[in-house]
């Protein structure tokens, strides 16, 4: 018990800290470039503005591919391209853009199904007045879809945090990366269990700020 403690003061802070680090960074990326590929795909796809079937259908195969692909071989995949930019892809670093690539399509499609939930006949009063594309999406869409947009943000964050642990499987730190090497590699079952403790309230805690931003955003 003693030696678990210590293990746990000694690496859990950093651990949590390079978790931390590549889920932000994975976050902020995949809502970002996420919220505009799905806009994308809501645009090319509704009847009420510029539908571009070529343009759903070749922005859809794309966002599918990469979301077809387990993010343990997605990972390995990227391990190269990683290593090009950066020298060294077994880093917090490395594994932030790793999960920056599996966030984006993730967040793109739950996007787009919150923009596809704004009520058309909001969007076809919007249109009767003469408004741009644009005001009808500052106007209507994304104050409308703001609620599941927060929720999609808090489905992705959680997904991250599980994608974060499968970094440890190729070193590159965070919770995942103790958990294999005290855990599993040393046989250390307290501090996997106490990694889970901490993982179950770290995700409780994120889920209800986001039912309450949600329910706060709902009109």
């Amino acid at each position: 018990m003693a030696q678990t403690w210590q293990i746990l003061q000694l690496n859990l802070p950093t651990a949590l800290r390079d978790t931390a680090y590549m889920v932000v960074v994975a976050t902020v990326i995949g809502v970002v470039l996420g919220t505009g590929v799905g806009l994308v795909l809501f645009l090319t796809e509704h009847r009420l503005f510029q539908p571009n079937r070529a343009a759903n259908e070749v922005v859809g195969f794309l966002v599918n591919a990469i979301r077809s692909l387990p993010f343990l071989i997605l990972l390995v995949v990227l391990i190269p391209l990683v290593q090009w930019l950066l020298g060294d892809p077994y880093t917090p670093t490395g594994g932030a853009i790793s999960l920056s690539v599996a966030a984006v399509p993730f967040f793109a499609r739950l996007a787009e199904g919150a923009f596809s939930e704004v009520d058309d006949g909001l969007l076809e009063a919007t249109l009767s007045t003469g408004a741009s594309t644009g005001q009808i999406l500052r106007g209507a869409v994304f104050p409308q879809a703001l609620p599941s947009l927060v929720r999609g943000v808090v489905i992705t964050i959680i997904s991250l945090i599980g994608s974060s642990a499968m970094v440890g499987a190729i070193g590159a730190g965070g919770i995942g990366d103790m958990a294999i090497q005290y855990g599993y590699n040393r046989y250390e079952t307290g501090v996997l269990v106490a990694i889970v403790i901490v993982l179950v309230i770290l995700v409780q805690i994120i889920q209800w700020i986001g039912d309450w931003a949600a329910a706060r955003l709902t009109h």
